[in-house]
């Protein structure tokens, strides 16, 4: 197939492919459209030429840490909110400290974060990031009563349309690019008051 097949064919088959993907597709699994018969590098290059044969429109194909995806440039969603709008969820400051703590310290335990924030945290707290997919647990600390160590998932990177931890901004940083790109909004439920100490 792979050697029958010129360039703008097999750009045009990996396009189809991500295009009506749900999830986003690793290498692997589009080297499988081409019977493994084409090389991860020459995939590489392909992918970036149809990154570039889509610049300048409304949707763009992006590179997250679970494989390639096309989405809606961020400019768009003011648009597409016309017909579905979607009125992100809020967390509290809680839920945010919490999911900010074990993406830069993980693996962390419950009583790691609870050291850090200076509060108790509400397993409510944990259990929305979990529903949400955005943190697991890695294992268990070798201490008496084994507390469960945290750490983020693939899902958090893909929904921060990020490839790695190492594209996180700087700590310091945060809040900035929290408010400028409005992404924290993608988390689900606040919660409870009361039921995670002073805020």
């Amino acid at each position: 197939m792979a050697g029958a097949a010129n360039p703008a064919e097999i750009k045009r088959i990996m396009e189809a492919a991500l295009l009506t993907a749900q999830e986003p597709l690793p290498l692997s699994d589009l080297r499988k459209l081409f019977d493994e018969e084409l090389g991860a590098e020459v995939l590489r290059r392909l992918l970036e030429e149809l990154r570039l044969d889509w610049d300048g429109k409304g949707i763009e194909l992006v590179n997250v840490a679970s494989g390639w995806r096309f989405q809606a440039k961020p400019e768009m969603q003011k648009f597409l909110d016309r017909i579905n709008p979607q009125k992100p969820p809020r967390y509290s400051r809680a839920v945010l400290e919490t999911l900010t703590i074990i993406a830069y310290r993980q693996p962390v335990t419950r009583g790691d974060i609870e050291e850090i924030r200076g509060v108790s945290v509400s397993g409510t707290i944990l259990k929305a990031l979990e529903s949400r997919r955005w943190i697991a647990p890695l294992g268990h600390r070798d201490v008496p009563g084994r507390p469960a160590l945290y750490g983020t998932t693939v899902n958090f990177l893909n929904d921060l349309n990020l490839r790695s931890l190492a594209e996180l901004p700087p700590l310091d940083e945060l809040g900035t690019v929290i408010e400028q790109k409005g992404t924290i909004g993608l988390l689900p439920v606040a919660d409870a008051p009361g039921e995670d100490g002073p805020e």
